[in-house]
């Protein structure tokens, strides 16, 4: 991911279309608008493919974007109905521009030998390379046309787009979007891409990080506006050349790129935003990098998409989305943020729980009510008994179920006695995700950890009008649905035994 450079900002953002593409509105009507995420493989102990696609289906992650062609991943991809965008990284695409056959065979061995059975939609092309890779260059619609060509001889042409993502910095002064257009220094690379763009009906990749903009202009781009929150109508950022108002960054960089676009006679091919995020961790230098201002961003970043609000300029058409990224790379070199864009850490527990309720079914597990905070694996003992110590004395944690003689006190080892005091803490604090870190020694998951005769305060909750939990020793049961559950609850209530710790509601 490249970091945005700004030559200069302006408070109110813009766009100068006034005319609606009749292009767009026709594949809008054919195309939803969804979101879908890229998974990196910088990742100790990252899922096998196997693993990871059962992953995938299990949150309902229907599209996903790779950085290669990993034949086990294809496979395991092999009838579901995940979609997949394929990369060719850049160290190929000299080769590919430089040989039809080596073309051919890409496509043969990497998409033909996979596909239907593999839903490839799209070939991408090197990534971010006019600005990352620039000697390339000139090899890029080389090996952008040999593929395509090869795609044409193996009659998938029609079915599979090919394009190249691209850094959001080859749009200069993109705030207002009313002035943005493409630096000029690429411009004849751009101008035949666009051209093959256009002729295959084919998108504009964009890799595009509210994150970088606000994080570079700090006083003059506003924390909720980079966020997606709502704003007043004085806050929002209007454009002095059309009046369009802008209530977030993301759609006035959209807009910025079909600006500059038609500045070049395009007007027909759509953005697809290949790359967004926030990362939920940072140095020092990075104060904004964290879970909350995560959450809330991809958080709203999926209500605003699957809303199908569309941007100022095109309200007719909702650009689709890649979340960067599925997993936490911890493999991944300072700074800090490097390593901490991800949904998820390594092992399938979710960094932080996304508030998506109502838009369907993606992300499901992750956006369960049923989420717990406990303590991580591995930390040593005196980090944990100070958060431990903390939770139960300032924080104000129930911790009486922790105590000698209660029911969570066994196993009696810091580890057990510190999640149970941090899920009190999670619970009392309306389980926002801030309040589970405790200094980087918490996490948030969705595995009860509630054991025997010791049930989290989280599973406590965990009940409905006609499903209330009853648990007596090892057993668990619940009352409107199990006739047996039935018959102990009325065994208790009417001989009015209750053994403290035996049996809760």
């Amino acid at each position: 991911m490249a970091v945005l450079s700004l030559p200069s900002l302006l408070l109110i953002f813009s766009f100068v279309f006034s005319a609606a593409l009749p292009e767009v509105k026709a594949q809008q009507a054919k195309d939803e608008p969804y979101v879908g995420v890229n998974i990196g493989t910088d990742v100790s102990n990252l899922l096998p493919p196997a693993k990871l696609v059962s992953f995938l289906q299990q949150q309902k992650v229907t599209h996903i974007r790779i950085y290669d062609s990993d034949p086990e991943i294809l496979k395991a991809l092999s009838k579901t109905k995940i979609r997949v965008i394929v990369s060719v990284p850049n160290n190929q695409i000299l080769g590919i521009g430089s040989s039809n056959t080596t073309a051919a065979n890409w496509i043969n061995k990497n998409v033909a030998a996979f596909y239907p059975d593999t839903l490839i939609t799209t070939v991408a092309v090197g990534d971010e390379v006019l600005t990352t890779v620039p000697s390339l260059s000139s090899m890029l619609m080389p090996a952008i046309e040999s593929l395509y060509s090869a795609l044409v001889a193996s009659n998938l042409h029609t079915q599979i787009k090919i394009s190249t993502p691209h850094a959001a910095n080859i749009i200069l002064d993109p705030f207002p979007p009313s002035q943005a257009y493409f630096n000029q220094t690429i411009s004849p690379v751009v101008v035949q891409l666009l051209k093959f763009l256009s002729r295959t009906s084919s998108p504009l990749m964009m890799n595009m990080y509210p994150y970088y903009v606000f994080m570079q202009n700090k006083g003059v781009v506003p924390l909720d506006n980079s966020l997606f929150k709502p704003l007043t109508p004085s806050k929002e950022m209007v454009d002095p050349n059309t009046l369009l108002h802008y209530t977030n960054v993301l759609d006035a960089m959209i807009d910025s790129a079909y600006n500059s676009m038609k500045n070049l006679n395009v007007s027909d091919v759509l953005v697809l935003v290949t790359e967004t995020g926030w990362p939920s961790k940072g140095d020092s230098k990075e104060p904004y990098a964290t879970i909350d201002n995560a959450d809330t961003y991809n958080s709203n970043l999926i209500k605003h998409i699957l809303d199908r609000s569309g941007t100022p300029l095109h309200p007719e058409y909702t650009s689709s989305v890649y979340i960067y990224e599925l997993f936490n790379e911890d493999l991944r070199s300072t700074p800090v943020s490097e390593a901490n864009w991800g949904l998820f850490y390594a092992n399938s527990t979710p960094v932080y729980l996304l508030h998506v309720s109502g838009r369907g079914e993606f992300l499901a597990n992750d956006t369960t009510n049923q989420t717990f905070c406990v303590a991580m694996e591995g930390v040593d003992g005196k980090t944990l008994q100070t958060a431990l110590d903390w939770a139960c004395g300032p924080g104000r944690a129930n911790c009486s179920e922790i105590q000698p003689g209660e029911t969570c006190y066994s196993p009696n080892n810091v580890q057990n006695h510190a999640s149970y005091a941090f899920d009190s803490y999670y619970e009392k604090e309306g389980r926002s995700t801030s309040s589970c870190d405790f200094k980087g020694v918490a996490m948030i998951t969705t595995t009860d950890p509630s054991h025997g005769v010791c049930v989290f305060p989280g599973s406590k909750i965990i009940s409905n009008r006609t499903n209330t939990v009853i648990r007596w020793g090892q057993f668990t049961c619940f009352l409107g649905t199990d006739y047996w559950c039935h018959l102990l609850f009325i065994y208790f209530v009417t001989s009015k035994k209750k053994e403290r710790g035996r049996w809760s509601f």
